[in-house]
């Protein structure tokens, strides 16, 4: 009986789980079998590895150096201090360093005579004897001088042409007859292989005839060249005077030496000295390139021209210059009285301005290649 019950109870459970069993297969679809993909023979690519992107390495940024000053001489007076004219600073540097143009130092000595004579002394004022002129010739030779024209000075002082490290220009004031200068320069010249003597030319209807032909063949053998040294002449242009003079004075001279010589003047030496503001914008109006002033301040170089800004009470005579802010129309002169002592000062300045160049070279090479070579191009190689 009791076997019969414990029966009864398993198979009640059995059909009770059964039951369940059905209504969930009833309740729950069947899941979807998921196809495999169809066999393939095509081999399947890696998967690719991208690739890095570059980042460039900043340009390093150049600081250029600071520019040295200007070369100084102890040797010049106090009062006159070298002045330059060259603003465009690249230009100025390719210039000065370039191989095929002078070497920095070269130095041009301009030298003003009034009178040589072959008199005995005592001399007049501003007059020198022969035996005196040939020393100083010859003095100037044995250094190493060689004596240039107005146009080579003019190509040195604006773009540092080449021409002798040690340079002369010979300027001869007022009007001479051609044997004044057969005697006293042309035969030197020549046996030096120099070049010529320049005539600063005082353009006066007054000059005799015969002066001309002679002089003209000097210019022809490039023995002789003139420059203007005003009409009148005699009464310096000041403050006082009017444009009308100024300019009858310089194109004056420009119209005069063109039709009884058949060239241009490029340069006006300034009658006594005398210069102005004015004087020189009109100068520069009239076309001259070059002026001189009877004021020995010292030798000239490239965008160096040593020049006074203060009135000297020790050299009354000698007008400032700085103020006219145009040096190459205002260019100082030795005197031919003193020429031959004062040679070695020059050689001075121009020795202390090589060392100078050369000790600050390195740094305007490095100033150039950071600011000016992509402009300017590279400094030409030797």
């Amino acid at each position: 009986m009791r076997v019969m019950r414990l029966f009864t109870k398993v198979s009640i459970v059995l059909i009770i789980t059964q039951v369940g069993l059905a209504a969930c297969s009833v309740l729950a679809p069947a899941p979807t079998a998921t196809p495999l993909p169809a066999a393939t023979n095509t081999p399947v690519p890696p998967t690719a590895t991208p690739t890095p992107t570059l980042t460039p390495s900043p340009t390093p940024i150049r600081t250029p150096p600071a520019l040295p000053g200007m070369f100084q001489s102890s040797i010049l007076n106090p009062l006159d201090t070298p002045h330059s004219y060259i603003s465009d600073t690249c230009q100025y540097l390719r210039d000065r360093w370039d191989p095929q143009k002078s070497t920095p130092g070269t130095v041009v000595m301009v030298i003003m005579y009034h009178s040589i004579t072959n008199d005995p002394p005592p001399y007049k004022d501003n007059q020198i004897g022969q035996d005196y002129h040939l020393q100083t010739l010859q003095h100037a030779a044995e250094k190493g001088f060689a004596a240039i024209s107005p146009q080579q000075l003019l190509g040195f002082l604006e773009t540092n042409a080449r021409i002798p490290a040690r340079s002369l220009l010979l300027i001869s004031d007022d009007r001479h007859q051609a044997e004044y200068f057969t005697t006293h320069f042309t035969p030197y010249l020549q046996q030096l292989g120099w070049e010529s003597v320049t005539m600063s030319w005082i353009s006066t209807d007054a000059t005799p005839q015969e002066y001309y032909d002679p002089l003209r063949s000097l210019i022809q053998e490039g023995l002789l060249d003139i420059q203007a040294h005003g009409v009148v002449h005699n009464i310096p242009i000041s403050e006082y005077s009017t444009d009308d003079y100024i300019r009858g004075e310089l194109n004056g001279s420009i119209q005069f030496i063109q039709d009884h010589f058949g060239t241009k003047p490029i340069a006006y030496i300034w009658p006594g000295g005398g210069f102005t503001l004015r004087g020189v914008q009109l100068a520069r109006e009239a076309g001259y390139q070059l002026g001189f002033t009877i004021n020995p301040r010292g030798p000239l170089m490239f965008n160096w021209v040593p020049l006074s800004d203060t009135k000297d009470p020790m050299r009354p005579y000698y007008l400032p210059e700085g103020g006219v802010a145009d040096p190459l129309l205002v260019l100082p002169r030795y005197w031919s009285t003193d020429a031959d002592r004062r040679l070695d000062e020059v050689i001075a300045i121009g020795d202390a301005a090589t060392a100078d160049a050369a000790a600050t070279r390195d740094t305007e090479l490095l100033y150039y290649d950071i600011v000016c070579k992509d402009t300017y191009g590279p400094i030409p190689a030797p």
